[in-house]
């Protein structure tokens, strides 16, 4: 008799097709040419980066766009340890929930350029992207967020985010 199996490691790979909403894809279009395109809601005026076609909230449609800032506020964010075959980057990194200026919905985005343990609510981040002849319709073209030298936002004033 054997010992028990107690690890089974199982690649997973899944393959799918997605199609872009008018609004996601006219997002793809805009930050191809380096702009972060947001929408807002007509009812509650929530503005929503990337942008779905309708507001979460009030369930309405949403075709106002307006370009969104490149920078914003940690809001949540997360460190992480455990490395993964799919992701190069040095361990520990922080993927954070970033409120980008103009939005009321955070942005989710890799940050580097500080230490994890030096990473808080409040601090204030910009967009650092590829050059742009590496640019084309995907989040790619923006290759993380780092720390600006703006002054941290208070904890309090992030509402119902943190």
């Amino acid at each position: 008799m054997s010992d028990p199996v107690e690890t089974l490691v199982t690649p997973v790979r899944l393959l799918y097709d997605w199609t872009a909403t008018s609004a996601q894809a006219e997002f793809l279009d805009a930050i191809q040419e380096g702009r972060l395109l947001g929408e807002r809601c007509p009812v509650c005026q929530n503005v929503y980066c990337p942008p779905s076609g309708s507001c979460a909230r009030c369930g309405v449609e949403t075709t106002e766009r307006l370009d969104v800032a490149d920078k914003g506020t940690v809001v949540t964010f997360c460190i992480v340890r455990v490395p993964s075959q799919n992701i190069e980057v040095k361990l520990p990194y922080c993927a954070a929930n970033i409120m980008l200026d103009g939005s009321n919905m955070p942005f989710i985005g890799l940050l580097q350029e500080v230490e994890a343990e030096d990473v808080h609510v409040g601090m204030r981040v910009e967009a650092v992207w590829a050059p742009k002849s590496e640019w084309g319709p995907t989040f790619e073209n923006i290759r993380y967020f780092r720390p600006n030298d703006e002054p941290d936002i208070p904890v309090e004033s992030l509402g119902d985010w943190v």
